[in-house]
């Protein structure tokens, strides 16, 4: 038996899998309140016992959430003498060339709690300056003294020697053990002074949050007679143990979409659908990924508001548009869509619960997408004329529209922002969207397949079974993960003993980091960062077992494998110009067991019918509201077809088929639609 936990911006999504009879919850419950206190009650609600589960895996969006939002601890800087602004100075390039008005994220901690100390290492590891003991001291009295929560240390060239930052680490542990210290050597292993800060500076600033709410989780289990592994998806699709994430947050940044990835490629191996765009359309934000070939991309750093991150992730672009993303009118009179977000408190004007901004929530109960009466199961009662009075006096009014066309208007710029995303990981990477099918998941992503469709003319569009809870799902599918990495600047020719070493340290350490989990295997995957010499950036090259002895078939092949690379992503390549390295990672990978899909039996005589009635709804595209077929989704069986305009419902989501889509149902009971032709 195992459990899933999702905790998102506006609900916490559960899945309970026991493996011996393959019974199959979910549940959904608000993430308003105490987070810790709604966990332990989405548990009861599921019936599970929680003394009786070996492992519970929980994937979160409390990290982002703290740095999107800045709602972090009071964070302190150490670092060496004369490198006090390298936050302030970031980078000279512009992320947004032609933004006259660009700024950079302003730092986290300002100046006068960033402290220099004499100390200094060279790049090759080598002490050239003892640190200065005294300077430490009297710089952390000073962080202490100002009341700083959290510490960074971030000593020049220490991924190469991490003595000078272990022992400030221990003075801080060992005089101040109520101050969290986060070292940058424990975090990155790698080159790039600013991002390596902006790293450990974004560790210090989300740990003490994080750190302490998993503390509360943990308690709260053991409460309940929780006695097994609480683990913590992180942003690599890999769960780790709890320790490691309360230590090292900045691993957890995409722990929430990150589930929904990692669901969507075993989907893609169960329904043998190799490319898929992955849509996740939760309360918060409108998250797009791209599994190609069977496999999701990957990153070796992420961006989030301006501030780098220097942890590997699986690529996800991710956008303001879920359904509490506030509606608001700008100054030229234009409608505008997120990205912030009323969250579950005080959530959409139309749930009751003293919202008073108006979201994508309350534009869609106004077209009519929703009954009011059984929405969430029941659960909330929509108030649909306190929706509509508020587009009415904020939208409609002002701009001179009825609340039907304000309310249109609003779910469509919603879709266009959807559509703009997924074409960022499409058609801007060189991939055309006609050739994927696209994945809808999360409560709300259901409601704009059909329109997506439209948009974008994917093959077809795939809504799964559960798709509300289905990042969720997505957690008891991941592995346990290790990532380790390291600076290694050489010229390929001279690599191959370099290589050997670092990856036997670094697997070792990997190895050591899962050697208390449950996983039943670990396998290794190796890679390389590569470049032509004299170039700024790289490309990472997998190494195949057995591929990093110091033999010259070995270095071929790693050249072969580039300029392959290189190739692909840049039509041509630089077949006289010497190559080097940069860097290595290693992944360690330790598989666990996947839950089952059941399958849906196909229609027989004696089943209900899935039409429960109709419904009215405004598309946009039209004058009037259209009718729908209303159909109940627990009633389909495998090989239904269902013309549109059709609304398919159950108790947590909704799935609009739109005027000339066909949705047909598959074996494991995914809605496929598709353009009739």
């Amino acid at each position: 038996m195992r459990l899933a936990v999702d905790v998102g911006g506006t609900f916490i999504d559960f899945v309970y899998h026991d493996e011996t009879t393959g019974d199959v919850r979910t549940e959904k419950v608000r993430s308003a309140g105490t987070l810790s206190g709604r966990l332990i009650e989405g548990i009861r609600a599921l019936g599970a016992d929680a003394a009786s589960l070996p492992t519970i895996v929980h994937g979160s969006t409390m990290v982002l959430n703290s740095i999107v939002q800045e709602k972090g601890a009071r964070v302190g800087l150490v670092t060496t003498k004369g490198f006090r602004d390298v936050l302030e100075l970031a980078r000279g390039n512009r992320v947004e060339i032609y933004n006259l008005f660009y700024k950079q994220a302003t730092p986290l901690v300002p100046r006068y709690l960033r402290m220099e100390v004499s100390e200094r290492i060279n790049f090759r590891g080598e002490i050239v300056e003892v640190l200065d003991e005294r300077e430490l001291k009297a710089a952390v009295e000073v962080l202490v003294g100002n009341g700083v929560d959290s510490i960074a240390v971030c000593f020049l060239n220490a991924y190469a020697n991490p003595e000078h930052e272990r022992a400030a680490a221990r003075f801080v542990n060992e005089h101040y053990p109520d101050v969290f210290v986060s070292i940058s050597s424990d975090i990155v292993r790698e080159r790039r002074e600013f991002e390596r800060t902006s790293t450990t500076v974004l560790n210090a600033f989300t740990r003490p949050r994080f750190s302490g709410y998993l503390d509360q989780v943990g308690r709260r289990l053991e409460e309940e007679g929780f006695a097994g592994a609480l683990t913590v998806m992180q942003s690599t699709g890999g769960i780790t143990s709890t320790e490691i994430a309360s230590r090292t947050p900045v691993r957890v940044v995409q722990s929430g979409p990150a589930g929904g990835v990692i669901g969507a490629m075993r989907l893609s191996q169960l329904i043998d659908e190799a490319n898929i765009v992955v849509g996740d359309l939760g309360g918060t934000t409108f998250d797009v990924s791209l599994i190609c070939g069977g496999q999701y991309s990957e990153r070796s750093d992420v961006s989030i508001n301006r501030r780098p991150i220097m942890q590997p992730s699986i690529d996800i672009v991710s956008i303001g548009a879920g359904g509490g993303s506030i509606v608001t009118v700008d100054e030229e009179g234009g409608l505008r869509v997120g990205p912030e977000s009323a969250q579950a408190e005080p959530g959409p004007i139309c749930y009751g619960f003293g919202g008073k901004q108006i979201t994508l929530t309350d534009a869609l109960v106004t077209l009519g997408y929703f009954d009011p009466a059984v929405y969430m199961g029941g659960r909330i009662t929509l108030d649909t004329k306190s929706a509509e009075a508020a587009i009415n006096a904020a939208i409609a009014s002002p701009l001179n529209l009825s609340c039907e066309q304000a309310a249109s208007g609003i779910v469509r710029i919603a879709t266009t922002n959807m559509a703009y995303a997924i074409r960022q990981v499409t058609i801007e990477r060189g991939f055309d969207p006609r050739e994927f099918s696209m994945l809808c998941i999360g409560g709300g992503c259901g409601l704009f397949a059909g329109g997506l469709l439209d948009e974008l003319d994917f093959k077809s569009v795939i809504v799964p079974n559960m798709p509300a809870v289905f990042s969720a799902w997505g957690l008891l599918n991941a592995d346990y993960r290790e990532d380790v990495s390291r600076t290694l600047l050489t010229p390929l020719d001279e690599a191959g003993p370099l290589l050997a070493h670092a990856f036997e340290e670094m697997e070792e350490r990997a190895r050591a980091a899962l050697a208390t989990t449950t996983a039943a295997s670990i396998r290794i995957e190796r890679f390389c960062e590569m470049r032509y010499a004299g170039q700024a950036h790289t490309i990472k090259v997998a190494v195949p077992t057995g591929d990093v002895a110091s033999s010259l078939a070995g270095l071929a092949g790693l050249r072969a494998r580039f300029e392959e690379a290189y190739a692909r992503q840049y039509r041509h390549i630089l077949a006289e110009s010497p190559l080097e390295i940069t860097a290595v990672r290693l992944a360690a990978i330790g598989e666990t067991g996947k839950p089952q899909l059941s399958e849906v039996p196909a229609r027989h005589a004696a089943d209900e019918a899935s039409l429960i009635g109709t419904r009215d709804i405004h598309l946009g595209r039209e004058a009037e509201r259209l009718r729908f077929e209303l159909h109940d989704r627990s009633r389909l069986r495998c090989g239904d077809r269902i013309a549109g305009p059709a609304v398919i419902e159950e108790w947590n989501s909704t799935v609009i088929v739109n005027p000339a889509q066909q949705a047909t149902v598959d074996r494991y009971g995914n809605l496929m639609l598709e353009k009739l032709k």
